[in-house]
Parts: C-alpha cells; sequence; structure tokens
C-alpha cells in the first residue's frame, strides 16, 4: 500500500482510496447490489463480496434520472448505490463523529457526485468522518408500484445507514456517534426516517435543512403512478414497468410533472407544483407522517437541528422569470391553494396588510413548503419528548444583483464552502466575500460541533420563549422571527396529501 493509496477492509472486501489535502477519500463503494434486472423495484440488498483490492477512486453512476442533474462525472452502469468517506484518518481507534448526507431535488433529481457536495471541508475543518451516498429517486425510488415495496429511495437510504454502522469504524468513524444531515428533499427524507421502524438506531443526531411538508397517501401516489406509466400505455405494476430501460422511465415522470395542472381536481395541492413525487405513507414502510410520528415520540432519542431560509420560495420565483411579476389573480390562486385552512386568502390578507402580490406569492409557498413544516417538526420533537435545537438562514444572497434573498438552497454551498459548484455562482456570485466564506465557516462550525456534542452554540427549543438562532452576517439568538406565519398555521397538521376523487 503506497502513503497515497490508503486502504480499508469493508464487510464486502477491501478498497483503495486516495490521500488529497490531508484526508483519505474513498468514491464509489458499494453498499447495495445493482437495483436492477431482478432486483428492479425491490428493496435493497446487501453488495456481493469480492476477491483482491477495489479501486475506491471515482464516484458510482447517479440512480436514473430527469435531465439535469445526471452523469454529473461521467459515470455509466447501473451501480447506483454506492457511498463515498472523507476521513483524516482510516485508522480504527480514531473513532471520530460522522456525518451522513442525504441530497435533495424534489425526491426526483440528485446524485452524491455533485460537485457541490464535496465534503473535504467539512471533514477537515470539524475533524470528523463525512459520508455521502446515493439513494433511487424519481420512479426507481418513490413512485407507488404494485408489487413493490413503496419508499424505495428511503430503504435505500436505510441501507446506507446500515453500511455506516458495519463499516464506519475501519474508516475512523464512530457508529455510535452518526449524525445524518440534509437539505431540502434530503431533509424530507430524514423527517421519514425518523418515523420509520427499520431506521429506528441508526443514526444519533440529525440535521433537518429546509423540510418539505409534502408527504403522500398511497391512494395519491398510485393514482400519480398510474398517470405515470399510462404516458408509456403501461399498468403501474413492476411487471409492466420493469420492461422499460430505466433511463427511459423519468422521461414519462417528466411529461406528467410538466401538465400536473390538469390533475388538480384529483391530486389537489400537490398539482400546482412540479414534482410528482414525495415518500409515501404506506402504513408500513412508513407508518405515519413524521409530525404525527414525533409527536408520539418516535424521535425522542435522536437530537435535531431544524431549520430553514427566510425567503425559501424567492428561488423558484426566479427560476420561473415572476421576479417583480406576479399579478393580484396569481396571488390570490397561490392564497387560495396553498393557505391553511378555510379562508387562507383572507388570513394572510388580514396578517400581512401592506404585504404586495409578488410578497403574499411567495410567502403562502415558502410556508406552506418549507418553513412551517420546518417550525412544526421541531415543535413535534418537544412534544413528544424530544430536544430542538432550530436556526433561520436570513443573509441575503449577493447574486444576481441581490434580487435572491434568503432563498432555498442558499444553505447548501455556504456549508460545504462549494461556491464554484451547483447553485453556488449564481447565489454567490463568481468570487465568494469575506462576508460569505465568514458565514460558511460558522456553518459548517456549528454543524460539526453538534455532530460531535450534541450542542450547536444556542439554546435548544421550546414552546414558550421559541429561541432561534439567526444565520446571519451578525448572528443572534432571538425568538422565532415569523411569527406572524407561525400563528397563522399553528393549528395545521400537515397530513399525508390525499387524493381527492376516486
Amino acid at each position: 500500500m503506497s502513503a497515497g493509496e490508503p486502504q480499508v477492509r469493508t464487510t464486502a472486501g477491501a478498497v483503495r482510496g486516495r490521500q488529497e489535502d490531508g484526508l483519505a477519500v474513498f468514491r464509489g463503494v458499494p453498499f447495495a447490489e445493482p437495483p436492477v434486472g431482478g432486483a428492479r423495484f425491490a428493496a435493497p440488498r446487501p453488495a456481493r463480496g469480492w476477491e483482491g483490492t477495489r479501486d475506491a477512486f471515482a464516484f458510482g453512476p447517479p440512480p436514473p434520472q430527469e435531465a439535469g442533474m445526471a452523469g454529473q462525472n461521467g459515470a455509466q452502469g447501473d451501480d447506483w448505490l454506492t457511498a463515498n468517506v472523507w476521513t483524516p484518518d482510516p485508522d480504527p481507534a480514531a473513532r471520530r463523529p460522522v456525518m451522513v448526507w442525504i441530497y435533495g431535488g424534489a425526491y426526483k433529481l440528485g446524485s452524491s457526485s455533485s460537485p457541490g457536495y464535496d465534503a473535504r471541508r467539512i471533514a477537515r475543518d470539524g475533524d470528523l468522518v463525512v459520508v455521502t451516498f446515493n439513494y433511487r429517486v424519481g420512479i426507481e425510488g418513490f413512485a407507488q408500484i404494485e408489487g413493490a415495496p413503496a419508499n424505495r429511495g428511503l430503504l435505500d437510504q436505510v441501507a446506507a445507514l446500515r453500511w455506516v454502522q458495519e463499516n464506519i469504524a475501519a474508516f475512523g468513524g464512530d457508529p455510535g456517534q452518526v449524525t445524518v444531515f440534509g437539505e431540502s428533499a434530503g431533509a424530507g427524507s430524514i423527517a421519514a426516517l425518523l418515523a420509520m421502524p427499520s431506521a429506528a438506531g441508526l443514526f444519533r443526531r440529525a440535521i433537518l435543512q429546509s423540510v418539505p411538508g409534502t408527504f403522500f397517501s398511497a391512494e395519491l401516489a398510485g393514482d400519480i403512478t398510474a398517470a405515470i406509466a399510462a404516458e408509456l400505455g403501461l399498468r403501474p405494476t413492476v411487471a409492466d414497468l420493469s420492461g422499460v430501460d430505466p433511463r427511459r422511465l423519468p422521461e414519462a415522470g417528466a411529461a406528467v410533472g410538466a401538465g400536473m395542472r390538469k390533475y388538480a381536481d384529483r391530486w389537489g395541492q400537490v398539482a400546482h407544483t412540479p414534482t410528482p413525487f414525495s415518500p409515501v405513507v404506506d402504513g408500513d414502510v412508513l407508518p405515519a407522517t413524521p409530525w404525527q410520528a414525533l409527536s408520539d415520540g418516535a424521535g425522542r432519542d435522536v437530537e435535531l437541528i431544524a431549520g430553514h431560509n427566510r425567503d425559501e420560495f424567492r428561488l423558484f420565483v426566479a427560476f420561473g422569470g415572476l421576479l417583480g411579476k406576479v399579478g393580484d389573480e396569481q396571488a390570490a390562486q397561490a392564497l387560495r391553494v396553498f393557505g391553511p385552512g378555510q379562508d387562507g386568502e383572507r388570513a394572510y390578507r388580514a396578517a400581512f396588510p401592506g404585504a404586495t402580490a409578488g410578497d403574499l406569492y411567495e410567502l403562502v409557498q415558502s410556508d406552506w413548503l418549507f418553513r412551517m413544516p420546518t417550525l412544526h417538526l421541531a415543535e413535534a420533537q418537544v412534544a413528544g419528548g424530544g430536544k430542538a435545537h432550530v436556526y433561520e438562514l436570513t443573509w441575503p444572497s449577493p447574486g444576481s444583483g441581490g434580487a435572491m434573498g434568503a432563498c432555498h438552497g442558499l444553505d447548501g454551498p455556504l456549508l460545504f464552502g462549494t461556491f464554484d459548484a451547483h447553485l453556488g455562482p449564481m447565489l454567490l456570485g463568481p468570487e465568494p466575500s469575506a462576508e460569505a466564506e465568514a458565514l460558511s465557516a460558522r456553518f459548517r462550525a456549528a454543524w460539526t460541533a453538534f455532530a460531535a456534542t450534541g450542542d450547536p452554540g444556542w439554546p435548544a427549543y421550546d414552546t414558550r420563549r421559541r429561541l432561534v438562532q439567526i444565520l446571519d452576517a451578525e448572528p443572534a439568538v432571538t425568538a422565532y422571527p415569523e411569527e406572524t406565519s407561525r400563528r397563522l398555521w399553528q393549528d395545521h397538521r400537515f397530513p399525508a396529501l390525499p387524493l381527492l376523487t376516486s
């Protein structure tokens, strides 16, 4: 073994990594068998062992998905279920804390090979082990298919976390000190894991960044899958769909996603979003919504950080070309569709009397999709006897002329310090400022301190004082700042979204 090629023995066989920037890095290590052929649409199966030493130099291929995120490193093949490890020292005696990243992407996009998820700065600054991995997305991972287990993408995540438990000590990590962290659909996945019996005991702490509130009933998910299968002239069954190339199926999902509005009378709120996928409350893999499960005490033994960005939906307003262009009718429709209770439009207009149409359009969707689900998750954790720390990112993005605010996704490049990848250039500009670098370092310091000790540096949340950490150029601890929205949503329960007609 050369000094530049560290070796580790996993339960399936030996792997050879590379020394990079003072870390040992291992990429593309299988944690499950490729889910193709007879394993298509099945729960993940443990990776087969191999003889000799396997090179772990390159990321595994991304899971099949819509065009845009896949193929980031040019890798091809069916070995989608692989993990990557950054470690200061692959010495079993080291027993460092472990952080496991779960990527987002609306449950239909994403890959651990994204340059935005290069974990070297987190591992190096925090002196801990970081793991990232792939899981099935879109139809492969989340469609409700007759004859297949629900939530296969979540089952992949459980398999990856079991792999961590069995193997991370060999990489210098402590399996008793595992923290999962994720953003957007990654945070929604973690919320689901907290409610899943099969994930119990696989992690000690969790960090949830911008939790989406969309969880589907089995009836709604099944109806959506039927619409996707119909695009191909097929039934929503394993027998029919397993005959379609995995790389062709995302096209059918994208076609349905592009025309969701026509299903509004059946699919309700989800028809006004661009994604037909979410975790499914099927009563088996996922017995209840995370809010219900945490209120019942399912997460009381897991310490949490849960937080959101102030201007979450601004990113999607910008992507839709609607910045400064939202009219009264668009705002009124958004308030009617997404507002809480029987008269969400009236409630929002009364609560925010000076808000413009654009403000209201953005506010109600920020609250429905991310801000209130995240806050309610923390409150459910506290109600169930657990501990949660809450934050809000309020630092405005300097990118795009300052129009983006503290939008969805801004926390990613700040946390990883990957300013030149993924959303980094758009949100942070061509060169990060000293202020951005300082906030980035503060993010990593808080997250890694929490992974090591359970204390991110600010008080735990309670429903009396409601103290949260404000992440900005000048950090502060204060009462939850979105109190108006909190009151509007305080009686909402974030149930599984139903199928409206049958």
